[in-house]
């Protein structure tokens, strides 16, 4: 298997050799340059094309968010911002940052990033062949909707990219996002997620539920009016009849 190339980027030695020892006893990652300021990553980026960065936000010459503006969208990796404050969450999403570590991170944060990072290029790979953020990106924006979804739990802001999510069901008066094994509650109504998510393929499926089309393998007759929706997860879901007409105008086509 091909490893995960990455390039981390830090002005502080220690938190930089952390990161970096971090992801090297990761199996599948390989740190292709360890940068000491924003000029350095930017050039390190455009030399070893990685598939991953781990930028600093504060950092001499560039910070991370002038790093990122810097690249051609095409050449951008997958980009986790690192930071010891959570005030740049917004701006981070707004760059398009498929993860936000704050420092010091622990390592169930730092795995968890790595397990969005693992499905989110593996999804780009099986559904457009290819394995760079810029793809998956430019495919939303042609739809339009958002790319991430800022997830809040506590002094953690977590960016989930819209591409991973398989479906979202309600939980009262928030709504639980599923990706593949992880879920990650939202404190965001069902009927404001379904009209946000909409231009990026989702469609609401029942009351309780929204779901990522893309991810819809085939619908199942429960009876003469009722369907279920067989995801590629192979979880089940219920699609009720006061959703179907909405399902069917998605899909250009009759169940």
């Amino acid at each position: 298997m091909t490893p995960l190339r990455a390039v981390v980027a830090d002005d502080e030695p220690h938190a930089l050799g952390a990161l970096a020892e971090s992801l090297e006893r990761e199996p599948d990652v390989e740190v292709v340059a360890r940068c000491r300021d924003g000029r350095e990553a930017l050039e390190a980026i455009r030399r070893h094309a990685p598939d991953l960065a781990f930028l600093d936000i504060r950092m001499p010459e560039l910070d991370g968010f002038e790093v990122v503006e810097a690249l051609e969208e095409a050449r951008r990796p997958c980009i986790i911002f690192v930071t010891a404050y959570d005030e740049h969450a917004l701006r981070a999403f707004e760059a398009h940052a498929v993860g936000y570590l704050l420092k010091p991170f622990d390592d169930e944060a730092f795995r968890s990033t790595m397990r969005h990072v693992r499905a989110l290029l593996e999804r780009q790979r099986d559904e457009v062949g290819d394995g760079t953020g810029a793809v998956v990106d430019r495919l939303l924006a042609e739809r339009g909707g958002p790319r991430r979804i800022v997830v809040r739990s506590g002094a953690r802001t977590r960016l989930v990219p819209v591409a991973s999510i398989d479906w979202i069901e309600a939980e009262g008066n928030y709504a639980r996002l599923h990706c593949g094994t992880a879920t990650h509650l939202v404190a965001r109504s069902l009927t404001d997620l379904a009209s946000s998510l909409a231009p990026a393929g989702f469609a609401r499926i029942h009351r309780s539920t929204i779901v990522n089309l893309a991810r819809v393998e085939e619908f199942r007759t429960e009876d003469h009016r009722d369907y279920n929706v067989v995801l590629d997860t192979g979880e089940t879901l219920r699609l009720s009849r006061t959703y179907r007409a909405e399902v069917e105008g998605r899909l250009g086509d009759r169940i």
